[in-house]
């Protein structure tokens, strides 16, 4: 009797760690959901502010070129400063973890 009830014990517990471990996994693949959606969202911001900065500051032609040049270096700015929190919370998880 005793043996059956530890047997059952056990079971509930692996099929309470695996349900974890589903639900982790979840966790994982949301925040990797998230972070691609925070940089198309970035980039996008990037975008729009360099255009935006564009239209106010000239009323005449513009020269697409430049408009170009300084999305890109805008988009550069942007993306370093999201290597660099990445690099934080990371080390932070690692911190946290340790």
């Amino acid at each position: 009797q005793n043996e059956k009830e530890l047997q059952d014990v056990v079971k509930q517990q692996e099929e309470k760690m695996l349900q974890l471990i589903d639900k982790s996994g979840e966790v994982t693949r949301l925040k990797a959901e998230v972070s691609q959606l925070k940089r198309s969202l970035q980039r996008a911001e990037t975008e729009a502010r360099v255009l935006w900065e564009e239209m106010r500051g000239k009323e005449h032609q513009m020269d697409t070129a430049y408009v170009q040049e300084r999305v890109v270096l805008r988009r550069e700015v942007d993306k370093l400063r999201l290597l660099l929190v990445e690099k934080e919370d990371e080390n932070l998880r690692l911190t946290d973890k340790y």
